[in-house]
């Protein structure tokens, strides 16, 4: 069973627990103020004052939250809302006393009005600071609950600005890939159809295996080599023997979490800034592995060049911007994205993300692992 206070509950055995509480502590103040007289009377005696004044009062407490709730006293001070207070107050003390006294008589040998006017003189002042406590304790757990509401209603819109920002970031990547992809089968068209029709068979399974992990933002590094896999082989199929492509990935990574198609618009900025401008061969490599609690992706071309300093990134495409920010988002400082030089040539873009298995089962692409 519950007791509803506002729109706090408790059960009914704590709450009945934390009135027992105060009955005996002013049964052992009352105990105590006697002894010091000189004149003191039975437990039995004391637990009794004391019970029919705070049971009674654990009685009404459920309607003096409502009436708080009702009439609540700001910081304007409205007259309206105080003076209802005030009245409130007077009201339900002077309903306890009376019930306080009705019940008395049962047990004592005066009469209900001798036992009225006992509470009266006695119990009135500490009535109505019982009634003010109650109030400020209403309050104080309205405050708490407004408070608690609004910092969960801030966090979720939070979470879903955050959201709607990453869903952005995503939808910028899709046609920038679509554009280039369709392009090139475009240009097959006239030169192979077969490769043609094979690019497109590849593009139709990319899409369909993205569009199944649209809504989620993480998935795991096994499941990004799925889609990463799709997408070389289309590159491959467009530059023949120009283009190769080497994974190495450590085993306990495969379940890692990463940012859902994390990986093919850098790969994809490594081909457009390597092999599709320069002439020659190019090796796209795609490595990863565990550093403490940091999970390392490099991704390296050997067929482009980064001119020194921090505005060369800048070069490098919606992609790359669109990491940087997604990283952000998801991950705050954890995360970071930059690119370095590498001997004798061509560029790595260097990924840190924090270490945290996903736990999907995915069938992955066969990799050789480092």
């Amino acid at each position: 069973m519950m007791v509803r206070l506002g729109n706090t509950q408790i059960g009914l055995f704590r709450y009945l627990g934390l009135w027992t509480a105060v009955v005996v502590l002013f049964g052992m103040q009352n105990f105590v103020a006697d002894a010091m007289n000189g004149r003191t009377w039975s437990a039995w005696d004391y637990l009794r004052w004391s019970g029919i004044r705070w049971y009674t009062w654990a009685a009404l407490a459920p309607l003096v939250f409502r009436l708080a709730e009702r009439y609540p006293i700001y910081g304007s001070l409205r007259l309206r809302d105080l003076g209802a207070q005030l009245v409130a107050s007077m009201a339900v003390t002077l309903l306890v006393l009376v019930i306080g006294a009705f019940v008395s008589t049962a047990f004592e040998p005066s009469n209900f009005d001798t036992q009225l006017r006992y509470f009266l003189g006695f119990y009135v002042a500490t009535g109505l600071l019982t009634y003010w406590a109650l109030y400020a304790v209403q309050r104080a757990v309205q405050f708490y609950e407004e408070k608690t509401h609004r910092e969960v209603e801030a966090s979720r819109l939070a979470t879903e600005l955050a959201q709607s920002r990453l869903r952005a970031l995503k939808s910028q990547l899709q046609p920038h890939f679509l554009f280039n992809t369709l392009h090139a089968i475009a240009t097959l068209l006239d030169e192979d159809t077969l490769s043609a029709e094979d690019m497109l068979l590849r593009l139709s399974d990319l899409l369909r295996a993205f569009l199944e992990d649209y809504d989620g933002q993480e998935v795991s590094l096994r499941r990004e080599l799925v889609l990463l896999d799709l997408y070389l082989g289309i590159q491959r199929i467009r530059f023949k023997d120009r283009l190769t492509t080497q994974i190495y990935i450590a085993p306990d990574t495969l379940d890692c979490a990463v940012p859902s198609l994390i990986l093919q618009p850098i790969v994809e900025n490594a081909i457009a800034h390597g092999i599709s401008k320069r002439v020659g061969m190019d090796c796209i490599e795609v490595e990863s592995r565990r550093e403490g609690d940091t999970l390392c992706i490099d991704v390296r071309n050997r067929n482009s060049t980064l001119q020194a300093g921090p505005a060369s990134a800048s070069g490098h495409g919606i992609g790359l911007s669109n990491t940087e920010l997604r990283l952000r988002e998801l991950y705050g400082d954890v995360a970071q994205v930059r690119l370095d030089m590498i001997w004798p040539e061509g560029v790595v873009c260097r990924l840190r993300l924090p270490f945290r298995e996903i736990g999907e089962q995915d069938d992955a692409p066969e990799v050789a692992s480092a």
